[in-house]
C-alpha cells in the first residue's frame, strides 16, 4: 500500500550513486564553485567601475579620455568574464547571451572610436586672408586677429599662421604621433609628479623632432613674404593658436607658449617649441579639467612682426568679477604687455565709462620694471627710472583710444571681450589678441572687510577670483615644490606665474604677493572657481607658513586662522567645468551603454539577454542566473551533499542554504541545518542583526497610506498575500566560512546582500541592495532614501535609482565589517512596510530615532558608525 501511495503521489526514489560518481560530482561542483567565484569577482569589479563612471558624471573631478577608455575596457573585460562563467555553469541554457554582450561591447567601442574628420587646406595662411570663419584652420586666436584687421578695421602686426594641417603632418612624420599616444596612455592625473615627468618627455620629443621638408619650405616662403612687407631680418613673435583656444568658456589663458623677438634662423625651433607647449604641465592639466581630449587638440601657430612697444597691457570691456558693471577696465604698464598678462608686474588700472568717452577712475601703480626687446633676440626685464615709475603709462587720450578700440570689438562680437594691446613707438595702437571675457555675478565689495570673532592672519591684495576656501598653506617657490603640492592646499607664491595653473585643479585657493585681476593665472582661477587673492605684498605674505591652516576670503580680501565655517557656508560650489565638454559628452554616451540598470525583475518574461540595454543589465542577469544554477545543481544531479538545506531555528524557517565550501561545521545528511552548525561568519552576523531586536510588526497606516497599498496590491496580483507567487519562498543563502550571498523576498520587498569578511581588510566588502514596496512610487522612493541616510552615516557609499537602493562598504577590519553586516540585517527586518508611512513626517522621525537607538543597542555606541 505504501509503494502504491508513493506511485500515486509521483514520488520517485533517488538513485544511489557509486563512489566514483559521487567523486566526479564533487569535482564538477568544485569547478562550478570556481566559476561562480570568478563571476562574483568580475561582478564586483564591473560594478565598481560603473560607480566610478557615474561619479565622474556627477562630480567635479577632472578626467580625460584615458579614464573613459580604461573604464569602458575594464567594464567590458569583467562582463565578458561573467558571460564566460555563465556559459561554463549552464552551457547553452541562456541563448543569445554572448551575442548580446558582443553587440553592446561593439556599440561602446564605436563611441570611443568617433574622431572628427581631418581638415585639409594650406600649410600657411597670411593674416590678410584670415577671418573668424577660419578658426578651425588657424585656431581662434589667429582667426580673431585676422578678423580684427580685415573686418573690424583695427590694426594688428602683419604676419601669417601655420595651420592645423601643418601640425598634423609634423606629428605623422617619423611616427611622432604614435610615440606621444603611447606615453599618454600611462598618464595618471592624480599624481602631480607624473604630469610633470610626462610633460617633460613629450615636449623634449617634439622639440628634438625633425620638421618635414614641406613645412620647412612653407615657413621659409612665408617669412620672406613678411620681410618684403616690413623690413629685412624682421624679428617676430611666435604665438600659440590651438584649435579650441579662446573658445567661449575655455580661454586657455597662458597655458601655451609664446616666443618674443625671434630671429629668422631660429624660427623653425621656435615653431617646434610652441607646438610642444601643447603638452606643458599647465596645458595638460587645463585640458583635463575642461574635458578637452589631448588627441583632439591641434596647435596652429601665428607668426607676427615684432613691435617696439612704449606701453602695453590688457583691456576688459566689462568687470570680470561683476556682471552688472558696464564700465571698461584698461590695465597698462611700460613696455611690452608681457608683465601684465603674466601677472607678475604692477600695472596701472584705468576705469572708463561704458560709452568709452570718459575716464571714471585711475589707479596708478609704482611700476618698477618693464619688458623690452633685446637688440638682437629675446626679451629683457629692465628697471624703470624713478621719474617714470609713478607716472601713468598712458595719456588720457591714449586710455580712451584703447577703451574705444575694445568697445568696438565688443560691439563686433556681441559679447564682452578680453583684449591684449600694445602702443608702438610711433604712436600706433595695435591689437595682439581678442577673446571672449568670462564674467561672474558680483560676490564681493571693493571695500576690504574682516569677520568679527575670527582671527585675521593678513589683509590686502586684489580679488582676482571670488569665493572662500580653507586649507593648509603650501608655498611653491621652485619647480620641485610643485611636484609635491598636496590635494586641497592653499597655493602660496611670490608671483602668479601662468605655469602655476597646473596646480589649480588641486588647490583650494591661491595667494600671491604680486599680480592682480588681469593676469593669466587670475583668468584660469576664475574659470576653475578657485578663490584667488593677489597683489598682497611680499612683506605681508611672509607671515604665512607651510602647513598653517587658513581660510581665504577673496571677496573680503582677508585670510583667517583655521577654518571659518561662516565663510565656507556662504561660498558657492565650484563649477563642474567638465559638463558639456567633448570628453564629458563621450563619457555620457559610453556610460549610457554601460551603467543604467533596466533588467530589474527576475520574474518578468522580459528578464532575458536580448532585453539587456546595457552592460549593467548583463551583470544583473548573470548574477541572478548564476545563483539559480548553483542552487539547482544538487537537486538536478541528486547530489544531497550540495543540495540546499532548510534552516531550522526552533522550527523550520523560510530560509534555504547551500554550502559552497566550508560554511557548515559538519555536513548535513538531512534536509535541515541548524544555526549552531553554521560556520559562516558573515551569515551569523547578519542573522544576529535580523533576530536580536524583534520586529514589532508593520507601522500603523493612516488612510492614504493604506489606500496606496491596496491600489498597488490590486495592480499587481503577484504581490497579494495568499496568491501563489514567485516572490514566495525565495529567501536563500550561499555560504562559505568567510563569504555569504543572500537573496531574500518578504512579500513586497526584495533584498540582496553579498559580503566577504576575512583577515585581510583590503579584500573585505559588503554590498547591499534593496527594492520594492507596496505603496506608490513617492513613498517607496522616500523609504529607500531613509535607508540610504542610515547607511551613509555608517560609511556606506549609496546610490538610489527609482525605488532601488544600492550600497557598498569595503576595506574595513573584520570586526568592523561584521558590525556593518548586523546593521544591514537589522534594516532588512525593520524597514519592511515603512513605505506606507513615509508621507507622515512625524512618524518618519519617530522611526528614525527608534532605529538609531536600536542600532546603538545592537552594535554598541558608535560601532555601526550611526550617531
Amino acid at each position: 500500500m505504501l509503494d502504491a501511495l508513493k506511485r500515486l503521489l509521483g514520488w520517485k526514489k533517488e538513485p544511489q550513486l557509486s563512489s566514483e560518481e559521487v567523486e566526479k560530482l564533487r569535482n564538477t561542483f568544485k569547478e562550478r564553485y570556481r566559476q561562480f567565484g570568478l563571476l562574483l569577482a568580475a561582478n564586483n569589479k564591473a560594478l565598481e567601475v560603473m560607480s566610478e563612471m557615474e561619479e565622474a558624471l556627477s562630480g567635479d573631478r577632472p578626467f580625460g579620455m584615458s579614464f573613459i577608455r580604461s573604464r569602458c575596457t575594464s567594464a567590458s573585460v569583467n562582463v565578458h568574464q561573467m558571460v564566460r562563467s555563465m556559459e561554463s555553469l549552464a552551457p547553452g541554457r541562456y541563448p543569445g547571451l554572448p551575442e548580446r554582450f558582443n553587440e553592446l561591447r561593439e556599440a561602446v567601442q564605436a563611441e570611443l572610436d568617433r574622431t572628427p574628420p581631418e581638415q585639409g587646406g594650406p600649410l600657411v595662411l597670411d593674416l590678410a586672408e584670415v577671418g573668424k570663419e577660419q578658426a578651425d584652420i588657424v585656431g581662434a586666436k589667429m582667426a580673431n586677429l585676422g578678423e580684427v584687421m580685415n573686418q573690424v578695421g583695427l590694426e594688428s602686426p602683419p604676419g601669417f599662421a601655420l595651420t592645423a594641417r601643418a601640425q598634423r603632418i609634423f606629428f605623422r612624420h617619423q611616427g611622432l604621433q604614435e610615440e606621444i599616444a603611447r606615453k599618454i596612455t600611462s598618464f595618471d592625473p592624480e599624481r602631480p609628479e607624473g604630469v610633470f615627468k610626462l610633460s617633460s618627455e613629450i615636449m623634449q620629443l617634439i622639440v628634438n623632432a625633425e620638421l618635414p621638408p614641406e613645412i620647412q619650405q612653407a615657413l621659409q616662403d612665408a617669412y620672406q613674404s613678411l620681410e618684403r612687407r616690413s623690413k629685412p631680418g624682421v624679428t617676430v613673435s611666435v604665438r600659440s593658436s590651438a584649435l579650441g583656444e579662446d573658445a567661449a568658456g575655455a580661454s586657455f589663458a597662458g597655458q601655451y607658449r609664446s616666443q618674443l623677438n625671434v630671429r629668422p634662423e631660429h624660427l623653425a625651433l621656435s615653431y617646434r617649441e610652441v607646438v610642444a607647449s601643447l603638452y606643458s604641465p599647465q596645458a595638460m592639466t587645463y585640458r583635463l579639467g575642461r574635458g578637452i581630449p589631448d588627441d583632439e587638440t591641434t596647435m596652429c601657430v601665428g607668426v607676427l612682426a615684432m613691435v617696439e612697444a612704449v606701453a602695453g597691457g590688457v583691456a576688459y570691456t566689462r568687470d570680470p568679477l561683476n556682471i552688472r558693471d558696464k564700465r571698461l577696465y584698461v590695465y597698462s604698464a611700460w613696455g611690452l604687455p608681457k608683465g601684465v598678462v603674466d601677472g607678475d608686474a604692477e600695472a596701472d588700472v584705468f576705469i572708463v565709462e561704458p560709452g568709452a568717452d570718459a575716464i571714471a577712475e585711475k589707479q596708478i601703480a609704482v611700476k618698477e620694471h618693464q619688458f623690452n626687446c633685446y637688440p638682437e633676440e629675446g626679451v629683457c626685464r629692465l628697471d624703470v627710472s624713478e621719474s617714470e615709475a609713478e607716472d601713468q603709462s598712458l595719456s588720457d587720450e591714449q586710455i580712451l583710444a584703447v577703451a574705444a578700440a575694445a568697445k568696438k570689438l565688443e560691439e563686433h562680437y556681441g559679447a564682452p571681450q578680453d583684449v591684449e594691446w600694445v602702443l608702438a613707438e610711433d604712436g600706433r595702437l595695435l591689437i595682439l589678441q581678442c577673446r571672449p571675457l568670462k564674467q561672474q555675478e558680483a560676490a564681493h565689495s571693493s571695500e576690504r572687510r574682516t569677520l568679527e570673532g575670527a582671527e585675521v592672519v593678513l589683509t590686502g591684495g586684489v580679488t582676482a577670483s571670488p569665493g572662500a576656501a580653507t586649507g593648509t598653506v603650501y608655498w611653491v617657490k621652485k619647480d620641485r615644490d610643485a611636484l609635491a603640492f598636496p590635494e586641497g592646499a592653499v597655493l602660496a607664491a611670490d608671483a602668479p606665474r601662468p605655469k602655476l595653473a597646473a596646480l589649480l585643479g588641486r588647490a583650494a585657493a591661491v595667494l600671491t604677493a604680486q599680480g592682480g585681476a588681469a593676469g593669466h593665472l587670475a583668468n584660469v582661477a576664475r574659470e576653475f572657481g578657485v578663490p584667488a587673492l593677489m597683489g598682497i605684498g611680499g612683506g605681508v605674505m611672509a607671515s604665512l607658513q607651510n602647513d598653517q591652516e587658513v581660510t581665504v576670503d577673496a571677496d573680503g580680501q582677508a585670510v583667517y586662522k583655521g577654518k571659518v565655517e561662516e565663510l565656507l557656508e556662504q561660498a558657492p560650489a565650484r563649477p563642474n567645468l567638465m559638463a558639456g565638454s567633448p570628453v564629458y559628452q563621450t563619457l555620457e554616451k559610453t556610460a549610457a551603454l554601460v551603467t543604467p540598470l533596466t533588467l530589474l525583475d527576475p520574474d518578468s518574461p522580459e528578464f532575458r539577454p536580448s532585453s539587456a540595454q546595457t552592460l549593467h543589465d548583463l551583470t544583473r542577469f548573470c548574477h541572478e542566473k548564476s545563483v539559480h544554477e548553483m542552487f539547482s545543481f544538487g537537486k538536478e544531479h541528486h547530489f544531497p551533499e550540495r543540495s540546499s538545506k532548510q534552516l531550522y531555528y526552533g522550527r523550520p524557517m523560510q530560509w534555504w542554504i547551500i554550502n559552497l565550501d566550508d560554511g557548515f561545521h559538519q555536513e548535513e545528511d538531512g534536509k535541515y541545518v541548524e544555526l549552531d552548525n553554521i560556520a559562516c561568519r558573515p551569515m551569523l552576523a547578519l542573522w544576529e542583526g535580523m533576530a536580536k531586536i524583534p520586529w514589532q510588526g508593520p507601522p500603523a497606516v493612516h488612510g492614504r497610506g493604506l489606500a496606496s497599498v491596496m491600489f498597488q496590491a490590486t495592480a499587481n496580483p503577484a504581490l497579494v498575500p495568499g496568491v501563489k507567487s514567485s516572490y514566495a519562498n525565495l529567501n536563500y543563502f550561499m555560504i562559505s566560512k568567510n563569504f555569504m550571498s543572500l537573496h531574500s523576498r518578504f512579500g513586497f520587498h526584495f533584498s540582496m546582500v553579498e559580503t566577504l569578511v576575512g583577515e585581510r581588510p583590503p579584500e573585505n566588502y559588503l554590498s547591499f541592495s534593496f527594492k520594492g514596496g507596496a505603496a506608490d512610487m513617492d513613498r517607496k522612493l522616500a523609504r529607500v532614501r531613509f535607508i540610504a541616510e542610515l547607511l551613509e552615516e555608517s560609511g556606506f557609499v549609496t546610490r538610489v535609482r527609482e525605488d532601488m537602493l544600492s550600497s557598498r562598504v569595503e576595506g574595513l577590519e573584520a570586526g568592523d565589517m561584521e558590525q556593518r553586516i548586523k546593521l544591514v540585517g537589522y534594516l532588512i527586518m525593520h524597514t519592511r512596510q515603512l513605505d506606507m508611512i513615509m508621507s507622515d513626517a512625524a512618524a518618519v522621525e519617530g522611526y528614525r530615532q527608534k532605529m538609531r537607538s536600536d542600532l546603538r543597542n545592537l552594535c554598541g555606541d558608535g560601532a555601526c558608525g550611526v550617531e
